[in-house]
């Protein structure tokens, strides 16, 4: 019998984490949020905690935990604020776990111990301002070898922890060849594309066959590497996102991470474990909702009663309730899967696709129980309301992750 209850370390993990997040983050985050402001000194305490560090063996300072652990701490930093989780879940599962899964021991050496104290930020450039879902059949960015250095150029788009003054490295997907089969032998999954998402198509199949991709770690500073200023984003305002352009940008040729032409295989296994980290991330801003509506109805008079007697508001919320449980349980199955070696494609789609739908439908109806209030920034609902839209698109947009499934499933495959 499945039993999803909380062993001890992960529970003392989930109770230290809510407490951080109650207790320091939300007096603070609003502050932060309004001015559009990077918290560098709750990120510190993050670091200071561990929580970068924590799907990380100990040999590289890590924590010596699992990828659940890191899911259970985003969806508690969510249920306050998902600027700070996002900038954990960028950090973690796209600055550090690429290094961990296909860096040399040297890379590992080099970069994972200061990822892992919060003290770096690590990003991943795959998105480009001419594609998002059609990735990597749309990737322009270039790198060749020349004099025993890696030459890249083009431009990357949205990207997370990019610009920091603690970001330390970014990993590049680039073009470094043509007319090769994807990871040099590497089977793509069914015409599988990734960016943020995986487009299907022929025509886009086609390119990805002709394109030999690789990832290469940039330090941050390298010459050449251009961080453009901060988007002005509808939501996440705390955390950090922008343009990249790479001019002539050089490093040197053990920049290179894993071998050459894995890059589409790197970022499919990348993608696949970010979906349950932003999974986590929106069960923990539907579950935020909750509690947030829960005592505002409790508060809140009219009509000469607190307005949670009112069965209307009631059946508002046990629906809230039942959609952030429903997706929780959703990426429990997922980050188990993950955790035991089993294939979890199918399930993290699933995760991301019912945990984003919930995250928006819940800060929907908490802005509704809200009234006016919801409606105003300083208000977390309002801050969740404009947060919830990018994990219905960030990861693999909900379009993607229903064609993830499908293919999973067989779905338009000859009997």
């Amino acid at each position: 019998m499945v039993d999803y209850r909380l062993d001890p370390e992960h529970q003392e993990l989930r109770t230290v984490v809510a407490k951080f997040a109650r207790d320091v983050a939300a007096p603070v985050i609003g502050g932060y949020y309004e001015r559009c402001q990077f918290p560098y000194d709750l990120v510190a305490q993050m670091g200071r905690m561990g929580l970068f560090g924590l799907p990380v063996p100990e040999e590289y300072g890590g924590m010596g935990g699992d990828y659940f652990a890191l899911c259970l701490a985003l969806e508690e930093l969510a249920c306050v604020d998902s600027s700070l989780a996002i900038t954990l879940e960028a950090a973690v599962s796209l600055g550090a776990m690429p290094i961990l899964h296909f860096g040399t021991e040297e890379q590992k050496r080099r970069w994972l111990p200061r990822l892992c104290s919060g003290e770096m930020l690590g990003a991943f450039a795959l998105t480009e301002p001419g594609g998002g879902s059609d990735v990597p059949g749309a990737i322009a960015t270039t790198a060749r070898l020349e004099n025993g250095e890696w030459v890249i150029n083009g431009t990357k788009a949205f990207i997370t922890n990019a610009g920091t003054d603690i970001t330390g490295l970014v990993a590049v997907a680039a073009v470094t060849g043509r007319g090769g089969r994807p990871g040099h032998g590497e089977q793509a999954g069914h015409g599988e594309q990734a960016g943020h998402g995986e487009q299907a198509g022929h025509a886009a199949a086609g390119r990805r066959a002709e394109a030999e991709i690789s990832t290469i770690l940039v330090p941050a500073g390298t010459p050449g590497l251009t961080v453009s200023p901060k988007y002005s984003k509808v939501g996440w305002s705390a955390s950090d996102t922008r343009e990249l352009s790479f001019a002539d940008c050089r490093v040197p040729e053990a920049s290179l991470l894993g071998r050459r032409g894995r890059g589409y295989a790197q970022f499919l296994r990348t993608l696949d474990e970010g979906r349950i980290a932003i999974a986590a991330v929106s069960v923990g801003l539907a579950q935020g909702c909750v509690d947030e509506s829960l005592s505002y109805a409790r508060q809140r008079q009219a009509f000469g009663q607190p307005i949670g007697q009112h069965q209307a508001i009631q059946f508002k919320i046990a629906d809230m309730e039942a959609r952030a449980h429903t997706a929780r349980l959703a990426y429990y199955q997922a980050a188990a899967k993950m955790r035991d070696g089993e294939p979890f494609k199918k399930e993290a789609a699933i995760a991301k696709l019912v945990a984003s739908d919930a995250a928006m439908r819940n800060a929907r109806e908490a802005t509704q129980v809200f009234g006016g209030y919801g409606f105003m920034n300083e208000s977390p609902v309002g801050r969740f309301y404009r947060d919830a839209k990018i994990l219905e698109i960030g990861e693999g947009t909900s379009e993607i992750q229903r064609m993830v499934i499908a293919r999973e499933l067989g779905a338009g495959s000859p009997a």
